[in-house]
């Protein structure tokens, strides 16, 4: 990407400040960043959120170490809000799914195809301590508790948005319904 993905500026500020302002003002109270790759250069932006930002030192070993670093961190929550900072989401995208939300796992979905955020129930946070790659991390878990999935279908395809190569950046950057 030319930088790393929290530092990229999206609607007037970086990545990772819009992330924690759509969260905070979805009603999230207790945001964790887990942070990986350049983590100083990040850290500085979320302890000026008010943020708790933890720094997973495994994160060369791909995203379910992320997982399991704020899986550990979030321990005691009742409900978790699973979101990474390239798949920028609008407040009212996450105050739907948590108004929503009653059990399990909710997450939202577009013309057939599941999104993200992912809302879990904190009963599954010992899971999310135990993902790892080979055994597909947080997919894994969605797989194992299927029969408690709820899906909220939304007209936006915003829900699917994910950041991951220079053209979908850019592509989305364009779009008028980031």
């Amino acid at each position: 990407m030319g930088s790393p993905k929290p530092l990229l500026e999206w609607q007037g500020v970086t990545l990772i400040q819009y992330q924690i302002g759509q969260l905070h003002a979805a009603g999230v109270a207790d945001v964790i960043a887990v942070l990986g790759h350049r983590a100083e250069d990040v850290l500085l932006l979320v302890d000026a959120a008010g943020t708790r930002g933890i720094i997973n030192e495994a994160y060369r070993e791909g995203r379910a170490s992320s997982l399991r670093t704020g899986a550990a961190a979030a321990e005691g929550a009742k409900t978790v809000v699973v979101l990474s900072v390239d798949q920028p989401r609008p407040a009212a995208v996450t105050r739907r799914l948590l108004a929503d939300h009653t059990s399990g796992i909710t997450v939202p979905s577009h013309d057939g195809r599941r999104g993200h955020p992912v809302i879990l129930d904190g009963a599954l946070l010992s899971e999310l301590q135990e993902v790892d790659e080979a055994t597909q991390g947080l997919r894994a878990v969605l797989a194992r508790h299927a029969a408690d999935v709820h899906e909220i279908p939304f007209d936006s395809a915003t829900v699917l948005l994910d950041l991951n190569t220079p053209e979908d950046y850019h592509r989305a950057t364009a779009r008028d319904d980031p």
